[in-house]
């Protein structure tokens, strides 16, 4: 660097000729130096400054793109150290009309890993292997040699699981505390209660959510902590559901069915007391949904509610109730059945090429004649049929606080003309549940109300709009008695427990149409109990019967699923609080609460 001299040659021999001081211009020269020195500092100072400043924007501008990339996007590797208290695991007990336990919470622990903390990775897998033989030996291999940091290995452990890894003595094997859904009673219940999964998850906590059934209908109230430890309280009675399944079980197996399903409801309030499909499943190890074949097949399908079928005969008296409700007969008038009717271009037959001649309507019934029923359904007219059938929940899904509900929606006609008035008279041409049965004849047991089936406790009745008159009703009672003592349901009386009820077998329609088939069937047998004044109403189906004891194969109802009921309800009415009463002299009579 030049620097200006301090004492300039011309200037001071200029200053001595003039007689002036030259350390004048020293100080001058000084003071100008300083000054030129403290500007090249600022702008050094000032540009250091910028630069910095340049630095930290980019640095913090980078940084809070990436938080925001990793704050959008699924972590590849689970989040080892979520905070617990974040995740919100409670979930409410749910328990039976008695406070009995179908539902509860237990401690258990998952079990991860951090792999770059592992001494032995080879022996870890080997060891894990015997411990767990369903692991993917290779996976488990490529994650413990891998770069991955963390691992999980099992969301839920045993006590025994637990201390087999212990002993394991892996450093870089970890456990994690957390709550798990357990069903003490396994089966049980299996298709009310669904199941569940789990939602967020860290090393110390797991969210459990419901996967199917009730637990999914109901997940949020069973998550509310306002609810502080207050179970959910079912209609159920998990003696009567035990012993429902019992018989339904062994109906299933004596019948050679396919499958089978049961619906107990109390008939004021609706509530659901049992109710049962088979094949079932243990919601502590839900299976997966199917993925080939019908799904219908499969264990986790309820056919109670989702399960829509033509259910035949048993909804002759629904016809009768609204044609005697509308005054159009009684149950005494009498309907020639012998003419061939044709509607539509075509005959109405008789089960067997029957033919009854003159019948009442209470003989129709009795008969379970089809030809009788048509007639009656005829003078209805299809507007009013419709009208009644929808005014009992024929025309929507059951209102069950089961998640499969919705999908149980009955099947229906594309246009309602008189041919289908006729069939569905009988039981054709509209497909719906067991559960939507129970419904129905719930409304002909209380006298002409209908009712919304449902899952939860009640405080007492629940009796909805009027149907039918009270005398419809009970002339519809009476006739379903008859049905027991003197028609196609002899088989289903119960020894001191007076029962009223209906057959119906219906061919099942082949899966891509065209027809149905001759050696398929839908036997079902609905019935309500005491006869004389009905508490409850139990509708038993078997898909696919076939009673083999005889010299023929015989399927239908009044051999297959009617005494499967009768068994049921021997077995059911004393845990519901009914006793048979005993006559000096006749023995058994009807029983009473």
């Amino acid at each position: 660097m030049i620097r200006t001299p301090l004492r300039p040659l011309a200037r001071i021999l200029d200053a001595r000729q003039n007689g002036e001081n030259p350390d004048a211009i020293e100080r001058e020269n000084l003071r100008i130096r300083h000054e030129q020195m403290r500007d090249r500092a600022r702008t050094r100072a000032e540009s250091r400054l910028l630069v910095l400043a340049v630095v930290f924007f980019c640095a913090f501008t980078v940084i809070g793109a990436r938080m925001g990339v990793l704050a959008a996007t699924e972590p590849a590797e689970p989040r080892a150290q979520a905070p617990g208290a974040a995740i919100v695991s409670g979930r409410a007990d749910i328990v039976d009309r008695r406070g009995r336990v179908l539902a509860t919470n237990m401690e258990t622990h998952s079990l991860y890993a951090h792999p770059q903390q592992m001494i032995e990775p080879a022996r870890a897998v080997d060891e894990l292997m015997k411990i767990f033989p369903d692991l993917d030996r290779e996976r488990l291999t490529r994650d413990f040699t891998g770069k991955r940091k963390f691992v999980w290995v099992r969301k839920t452990l045993s006590p025994e699981q637990k201390q087999a890894v212990h002993d394991i003595g892996e450093p870089g094997l970890l456990f994690g505390p957390r709550d798990m859904r357990l069903y003490p009673n396994g089966k049980l219940a299996s298709h009310v209660l669904g199941g569940t999964r789990f939602g967020q998850e860290g090393v110390h906590s797991a969210e459990v959510l419901g996967s199917a059934g009730l637990e999914r209908f109901l997940d949020d109230e069973l998550r509310d902590p306002a609810r502080q430890g207050r179970p959910v309280e079912l209609s159920l009675d998990l003696t009567v559901q035990a012993a429902v399944e019992r018989v339904l079980a062994g109906g299933m197996t004596l019948m050679n069915a396919k499958g089978a399903a049961a619906v107990l409801m109390d008939v004021d309030s609706g509530e659901v007391i049992s109710i049962a499909s088979l094949p079932d499943f243990d919601p502590n190890a839900r299976p997966l949904p199917p993925t080939s074949g019908s799904p219908a097949d499969s264990p986790i399908f309820n056919r109670a509610v989702q399960g829509v079928y033509e259910l035949g005969s048993v909804f002759k008296i629904f016809a009768a109730a609204q044609a005697i409700d509308l005054g159009l007969v009684h149950p005494q008038t009498v309907i020639d059945t012998s003419p061939p009717l044709k509607v539509g271009g075509f005959s109405i037959g008789e089960f067997n090429g029957k033919n009854y001649g003159l019948q009442s309507v209470e003989e129709i019934i009795v008969n379970s004649s089809n030809r009788g029923t048509a007639r009656l359904a005829l003078s209805i007219g299809a507007t009013r049929q419709q009208e009644f059938l929808k005014s009992l929940g024929f025309f929507e899904p059951t209102p069950l606080e089961i998640v499969e509900a919705k999908g149980g929606a009955p099947l229906l006609p594309k246009t309602w003309k008189e041919l289908s008035s006729v069939t569905i008279s009988y039981g054709h041409g509209l497909s719906s549940s067991p559960l939507h049965l129970a419904a129905g004849y719930a409304a002909i047991a209380n006298g002409g109300h209908v009712v919304k089936p449902t899952l939860l406790r009640q405080s007492g009745p629940r009796l909805g709009p009027r149907v039918m008159s009270r005398e419809a009703a009970e002339a519809a009672q009476v006739m379903l008695r008859k049905v027991v003592t003197e028609g196609t349901a002899s088989f289903g009386e119960v020894p001191g427990y007076h029962v009223a009820g209906k057959t119906g077998t219906a061919d099942k329609p082949r899966e891509r149409g065209g027809g149905y088939y001759k050696d398929k069937v839908i036997a079902t047998f609905a019935t309500m109990f005491p006869a004389t004044d009905p508490k409850y109403v139990l509708i038993v189906s078997l898909d696919e019967p076939v009673e083999t004891t005889g010299r023929i194969p015989r399927r239908t109802a009044g051999w297959t699923a009617v005494p499967v009921a009768r068994e049921m309800i021997g077995r059911i009415a004393p845990l519901l609080g009914l006793r048979p009463d005993f006559d000096a002299k006749t023995g058994l009579v009807l029983a009473s609460e």
